[in-house]
């Protein structure tokens, strides 16, 4: 007799809908699942079922308003299961890719160390692996909100849940279910993803490559690839020449300004780069313990301070790329005058360097005021020690161990979560899909409806999170791929009961990755108090509604905007007109309460007008009254090339 896996200890269930339960027994037997109290006075609720002759069992109990802490028992002849400490309240699945999958310890404004317990908000990290065939069981386990737990858990889905548990004061559950740097396509099921052709093309190719190789050869993971096949500990060439010394001269090294990848600086390669900077100190400072504060560096490092080994991260640390560096130095080492900070960065594969950022690059004496700081963002020296040239990891053709196969997520990620009771989800995901906006147009809805098909629970809320602002910005007006993305996203608003976060506002030129996690949470959760928990008061962000044509200018309304519209650090920016020759400029734009008049005189009949259409539109400042951005758009359709 068994629990499915989601029902352990610490569990949230969803409160005020019937609850599913279900396991595994013997054909035939009987079971009685009780859910009550640790009072022995309270009232307990019983439901009976039989196993099937698969050996499954299922029940639902009557639906529950949010309490407990609650035992949950299974009882059979072949056996009981226990689930013990169970709340019932509010639960939301926060799944997508990396930026959902970010952890809080890496975002560093909100460590561990500043964190409260929260025991009436319970985490859960699905980590099953891409494996070929449909689980039936999650791995991963409940766990309480303390400050560990929360720092290991998503960023956005972590603020999500302490803003929704402060306002509406009930437990919540979180079921982090993400993986980095994965399609929309893996999360949709064979079911699903067949009734779109290009979904049904991906299908055909996938199953006729199992078939010709029997069933599908197991292929190296990423992971696999590193611990086999790449050079875990080069020579250190540098050390041997006296790199790392206080005396040595670095004057030849040329300069880089950090932070920065050094692919972004003109080395297209991977390998070990040595980066050295001289910090002369305050005479104050000798004899105290500093502490040296470097921002990530990707991937790995040793660090030295007066030739002296400070501090190192390297393949101990998962995703060491974006852990951000933080090492002591003894007061035995800091004597006035300069430090001489040595940093070799090594960098097997993709982008490498110290990426920062800039503000979080800083030497000081432990527990200072931040105003004392030296920053040490900047030029640095630096030399090449090993140049591997371009390194290229393994192509993983589709199958086991890839999880950009489709429907491999579905089967391997959301299936074993249903039927279980949530209110709903909260979806980061599309870089990955980037250069594909028409057919993510499509595909997007279609998961969304898919997974509702799934559960059979009718239209839970799905709110997710408008790609951030990326890459390289532009002097003129021009088409770009990341923009029709966002789209893209917008587009599924069609769909009842969704919701967008916008966050075309806070993200970051040189890293997918924005560390501003906490603004997304609040987003996310501000759609969900106004359109689940029906709290007007909760500011959303305003979108395009419509336009029309005023001699020579246009006017754009919006909905959401909360009253006046306003301009977020002076004159509106990255507004563009274009007649019908399809060439746009960039435009003046004036706010007139909660519409926005466009004009350009090199658009003297303008038929069509778009706002932050660009991959990074840096500094794009429509916001709404409450302060939040508009979301990018285009009056247009004509096509993004």
């Amino acid at each position: 007799m068994q629990l499915a896996s989601l029902f352990q200890d610490h569990a949230v269930l969803q409160r005020n809908i019937p609850i599913p339960v279900w396991g595994t027994g013997t054909p035939g037997e009987a079971v009685t699942v009780h859910l009550a109290g640790h009072d022995e006075k309270a009232e307990k609720i019983t439901r009976m079922t039989k196993v099937d002759s698969a050996g499954r069992w299922s029940l639902r109990l009557p639906p529950m308003k949010e309490g407990g802490p609650y035992r949950m028992t299974a009882e059979a002849p072949s056996g009981t299961a226990e689930a013990d400490d169970l709340l019932v309240g509010e639960v939301w699945i926060c799944s997508g890719q990396s930026n959902m999958e970010w952890t809080l310890e890496k975002v560093e404004n909100d460590p561990a160390s500043q964190l409260q317990p929260f025991p009436q908000i319970r985490l859960l990290s699905v980590i099953n692996p891409a494996e070929r065939g449909r689980a039936d069981a999650i791995v991963g386990n409940w766990k309480v909100a303390t400050p560990e737990a929360l720092a290991e858990f998503s960023a956005v889905g972590g603020y999500f849940g302490r803003f929704l548990h402060g306002e509406l004061d009930v437990p919540v559950g979180l079921i982090c279910n993400a993986w980095g740097g994965t399609r929309v396509q893996a999360w949709i099921s064979r079911e699903g993803l067949v009734r779109e052709p290009e979904g049904r093309d991906e299908i055909a190719y996938y199953e006729s490559y199992l078939w010709l190789n029997g069933g599908g050869r197991r292929l190296k993971t990423f992971e696999e690839w590193e611990l086999e096949d790449v050079d875990r500990s080069p020579v250190n060439l540098g050390l041997e020449r006296g790199w790392a010394s206080r005396d040595f001269d670095d004057s030849a090294w040329r300069t880089m300004d950090l932070p920065g990848f050094w692919q972004h600086r003109g080395h297209g390669h991977s390998g070990v780069f040595w980066f050295r900077k001289t910090v002369e100190i305050p005479v104050a400072w000798a004899g105290k313990d500093l502490e040296l504060s470097l921002g990530a560096i990707d991937k790995h490092d040793e660090t030295w301070v007066n030739g002296e080994l400070v501090g190192s991260t390297g393949w101990e640390i998962k995703e060491s790329w974006s852990v951000p560096r933080l090492y002591r130095i003894g007061s035995a080492q800091v004597k006035a005058g300069g430090l001489a900070v040595a940093v070799r960065a090594r960098s097997h594969v993709f982008a490498g360097g110290l990426t920062g950022p800039g503000e979080k690059m800083w030497l000081a004496p432990e527990g200072c005021d931040p105003a004392e700081r030296i920053p040490l963002h900047g030029l640095w020296r630096y030399c090449v020690e090993h140049d591997w040239g371009i390194t290229t990891p393994p192509a993983l053709i589709w199958g086991p161990g890839n999880p950009n196969t489709p429907s491999i997520l579905f089967d391997n990620r959301v299936a074993p979560l249903i039927p279980y009771g949530f209110r709903g989800v909260i979806w980061y995901q599309g870089e990955s899909n980037v250069g594909e906006a028409n057919l993510y147009k499509r595909l997007l809805p279609a998961m969304i409806e898919d997974w509702r098909r799934a559960w059979g629970a009718g239209n839970f809320p799905f709110i997710q999170v408008q790609l951030a602002n990326h890459r390289s910005t532009f002097e003129e007006p021009t088409e770009s791929t990341w923009a029709a993305l966002r789209e893209a996203q917008a587009a599924a608003l069609s769909l009842e009961a969704t919701g967008l976060a916008v966050a075309i506002d806070i993200g970051d030129a040189a890293d997918i990755h924005p560390r501003n996690k906490r603004d997304v949470g609040l987003r996310l959760a501000q759609s969900a108090l106004h359109n689940v928990y029906g709290q007007p008061s909760a500011p959303l962000c305003p979108v395009f509604a419509g336009m029309t044509i005023e001699e020579g200018a246009v006017r754009c309304t919006f909905q959401h905007t909360g009253g006046p519209l306003a301009a977020k650090g002076g004159l509106l920016r990255h507004f563009a007109l274009a007649g019908i020759d399809r060439v746009f400029h960039w435009a003046e734009a004036t706010i007139e309460g909660e519409t926005v008049l466009v004009s350009s005189p090199k658009v003297p009949r303008p038929y069509a007008v778009r706002y932050a259409w660009a991959d990074n539109p840096d500094g794009c400042n429509l916001v709404s009254s409450c302060g939040l951005p508009v979301a990018p758009f285009r009056s247009d359709s004509w096509p993004v090339t």
